[in-house]
Formats: structure tokens, sequence, C-alpha cells
């Protein structure tokens, strides 16, 4: 075979390589998770997708709220717990009680010196009724269980085939949340 035919060959392969790379990378973006949101902190746009594989627990979380403190549970958790895939999302809302009122850059300086979040949280957005985002119109389709408050949490698996709901009751620390992640966790992608 001459050179000019196996680099024929090679330039062929390596065209059809370039042609499905970007196909496959587009596929490992499960629907649920094809979504993107303004960063709470510069507004830069943060696609979800990023979170694939990722067991992740998303939260709307309010500042002025009875709930609040849960903040700082969260950020023990996602600290603890990252490095083996957990990511928290905080999705701010002021949805409920007008608990939230403030500007981006307010909430983020409140969760940022108050509760030393480190947990990626996306601009501020409704979650209930007809202004609900479509991430979290999707959820509540899933689960069937829609945000009543503050704080209410989703839990989402790797392959984000599943997602269990969790009221705001329910703690950062409360032992099924704990073996739900668990058991997410354990499942590699």
């Amino acid at each position: 075979m001459s050179n000019l035919a196996i680099f024929g060959k090679l330039a062929a392969s390596f065209i059809g390589l370039v042609c499905v790379l970007p196909a496959a990378t587009a596929q490992s973006c499960p629907a649920l998770l094809d979504h993107t949101f303004p960063a709470l902190q510069d507004g830069k746009p943060v696609s979800l997708c990023q979170y694939a594989g990722k067991v992740v627990l998303v939260v709307n979380t309010a500042s002025k709220c009875g709930f609040t403190s849960q903040y700082d549970g969260l950020e023990k958790l996602y600290d603890r717990l990252k490095d083996k895939g957990l990511v928290v999302l905080g999705f701010p809302s002021n949805d409920f009680g007008e608990q939230e009122p403030g500007s981006n850059k307010e909430i983020a300086d409140f969760c940022r010196l108050t509760y030393g979040v480190q947990f990626p949280m996306v601009g501020k957005t409704s979650v209930k009724g007809r202004d609900a985002n479509p991430f979290y119109l999707k959820l509540a389709e899933l689960t069937g269980s829609r945000p009543k408050w503050n704080f209410h949490k989703y839990l989402i698996s790797r392959d984000a085939t599943q997602v269990v709901a969790y009221s705001s009751f329910t703690k950062p620390d409360d032992k099924d949340l704990l073996k739900k992640i668990d058991e997410f966790l354990a499942r590699q992608p």
C-alpha cells in the first residue's frame, strides 16, 4: 500500500472521529440535566451537564427563612462528599414568603460570609407555579412532589434516571437522606 493510500485512510479515520466525538459528548448529558442557568456569583452561564455522572442534591434556598440554618449542614455534607461525587446545588428563590428578597450579589455574600458556602449556586429563580424554571418543573413531574417551602430537596442519581424528593423538614444530616446519597454514590456511572 502506498504512503498516499495510508495517509488517505488515516485522514478518513481522523475525520470520522472528529465527526463522532461531538455527538457522543452531546449524548453524555442526560436530558434531565440539559439546562443552563446564570451562576449566582458572576451571572456567567452554568450548564448542569457538567454534573453528569455525579449525585446531585438540588435545594431551593432562602436567606431569611426558619430553615436557612440548613446552609451549614449542606456545606458540611458537600465538603465531606464532593470528592466521592456529590454536588449540592443551590437554587435561591423568593417564591415562599418573599424570604429571598436580595440581589444575586447580596445572596452570594450572605451565603459565603454567614455559612461559608462553597457549593455551586445559580442565580435567583422561580421554583413553583407557572413561573417555575423548566428544570424544577421536570423534577416535580418526575417525583410528583413540588416544593411547598424553602429548602425542599431533590436527590438525583449519577445517571439521572432516579430522583427522590425530600421536604424542607429533612435536614442535610437526615439518616434516610444520607443512606440514599450513599446508595447513589456507590453506583458508578
